[in-house]
């Protein structure tokens, strides 16, 4: 069984957040160190640690928090110029919390992907 992080926490409202959506499948908030204007962590509220965790019964949590990123984009205003959507995986990829997270990135240009 994975082990619970910080955002089991925040799902559950147990440490102060930033939330901005939450419903029985996702909870989304504002990442307190954010790498764009607008930085909305969208995360399932059960616990899958890595990519590598996901398996098919999870594909309805997973296209919700697409969906979800898509909502808040457009409340955010940020849906017309465009956003980008990462998730990271494991060491190498940028993870650093174990409960699989959607970073929603918008509000200016945020250039290349990746640098060299």
């Amino acid at each position: 069984m994975a082990e619970e992080t910080i955002f089991s926490k925040i799902i559950r409202r147990e440490i102060p957040s930033d939330i901005v959506y939450q419903d029985d499948m996702v909870t989304a908030f504002r990442d307190i160190a954010p790498q764009a204007p607008t930085h909305i962590l969208i995360i399932p509220n059960i616990l899958l640690p890595t990519v590598n965790d996901v398996k098919p019964e999870h594909e309805q949590v997973l296209g919700h928090m697409i969906i979800t990123a898509a909502k808040i984009a457009e409340q955010e205003g940020i849906a017309e110029n465009g956003y980008r959507l990462v998730v990271n995986c494991n060491r190498h990829g940028g993870q650093e919390v174990y409960h699989i997270h959607m970073h929603l990135l918008g509000g200016k240009v945020l250039g290349p992907m990746l640098s060299h």
